[in-house]
Order: structure tokens, then sequence, then C-alpha cells
């Protein structure tokens, strides 16, 4: 036998599937009338290809492991990434004291003459 033809051997034995695995792809206009089977997909764990004139444009994933499912808590850390806000330096589970701006009476007087302004 062959050096070329044991390794090819070895290679057809190693690579019985695709190394893809779950992962498929879809243009643009069968995404749009599509929409929730494919988020089905993702959700379920696939990956999801979506093409463009046959190139790959974007791609649909489940999120990883470390990303938060509330919404917000996503919006703060991007927020945090971009280095619109920072974050704390320590963390506490109190809720800082609120101190009022001013008294009701003195925000419905303010209230009322702005009413009476227009």
């Amino acid at each position: 036998m062959r050096k070329s033809e044991s390794s090819h051997e070895a290679v057809a034995e190693v690579a019985t599937c695709s190394y893809f695995g779950r992962m498929r792809a879809v243009g643009i206009k069968v995404l749009k009338n599509r929409l929730s089977e494919y988020i089905r997909l993702v959700k379920a764990g696939e990956t999801v290809l979506v093409t463009d004139h046959d190139k790959v444009v974007a791609e649909l994933a489940p999120p990883r492991p470390e990303r938060s499912t509330m919404i917000a808590d996503v919006l703060l850390a991007e927020a945090v990434r971009n280095g619109w806000v920072a974050a704390p330096f320590a963390a506490s589970g109190e809720l800082p004291n609120s101190v009022p701006v001013a008294s009701l009476s003195a925000l419905l007087d303010e209230l009322a003459e702005d009413r009476d302004a227009r």
C-alpha cells in the first residue's frame, strides 16, 4: 500500500460527517417570509447563515452562555463596553438614599405657573 492511499483512507475515516454540525443557510427573502420558523431553529441551538446573492451577510445564532436573557442587562453591558457609562467600582445590594429635589407643594405651584403662562 502506498503512503498516499493510507493517509487518504485515514482522512476518510475521520471525516465521516460535516464539521459544521447543525447549520443552515437561507436567503433574505425566504428568511423574511419564514422568520418564525428560523427563530425556532436558532432557539433550539442551530446556527442560520443569512445570504444575499449567495454571499453570507449575517449569522443568527443562539445567545452565548454568558449573555444575559434580560434586554435591560444587555443594553447596559453594551453601554459600558462602548464607554457611554462607567461600571461601579463596588456594587452593593442597597439602594442609595433618595433626596427629594423639591417639595410636592413647590412642584405643584411651579406646574400651575407654567400652565397659566400658556
